[in-house]
């Protein structure tokens, strides 16, 4: 199985090894030929602005809104959650993929130095808690009909899913457990 990351910019080393600790097959998605070859794809943090800047500049943005759109399994973090995301609240406007029915906030829970990490039970990865890392995390404020939310914190969601997408507004690749990953492979076909 060959699972594909965007590697524009971001936590890319974090989420191969993540594959790599799980025996899957990472291929660093630069160009949209490497689209093409994928069973599911990881959007993964960093700044999403910068994300769409070079999307586009690679030819990357209409072929990956695409195949998303055609079923290729997503999981965004961070900012690839706002790159998947329908809406984004915040001036000035912003583009995103429109895939997942959600609106999101960018940076809600403040900049930098306010980045945090909580320990939170998310039952469909079973009893243990996962770490979550929160840096500069956007926040989702309103949630389609169609969107499960999977986990909260404060009462607003962090992990949600819509068919074949799911976005997470934390970083699970900068812990060691490789849960959530697993749980996208699954489904991917793994």
């Amino acid at each position: 199985m060959k699972i594909g990351i965007l590697a524009i910019q971001g936590s890319i080393i974090e989420h191969k090894k993540m594959l790599e600790k799980l025996k899957v097959e990472p291929v660093l998605v630069k160009k949209p030929e490497d689209i093409d070859y994928i069973e599911g794809i990881i959007l993964p943090g960093g700044e999403s602005t910068t994300f769409l800047t070079i999307l586009e500049n690679r030819s990357l943005f209409t072929k990956l809104q695409r195949r998303l759109k055609e079923g290729l399994p997503a999981m965004g973090t961070c900012a690839g959650l706002i790159l998947l995301a329908k809406e984004i609240e915040n001036h000035p406007e912003q583009k995103s993929l429109g895939i997942l029915d959600v609106i999101v906030s960018r940076n809600a829970y403040g900049r930098q130095r306010e980045s945090f990490t909580t320990s939170l039970k998310i039952p469909v990865l079973g009893e243990k808690e996962f770490e979550c890392v929160f840096i500069r995390a956007p926040q989702i404020v309103k949630v389609g009909n169609d969107v499960k939310v999977q986990a909260t914190f404060d009462e607003k969601p962090i992990f949600v899913e819509e068919k074949n997408i799911i976005g997470l507004t934390f970083h699970p690749e900068l812990t060691e457990d490789t849960r959530i990953h697993e749980y996208f492979l699954k489904r991917c076909g793994f």
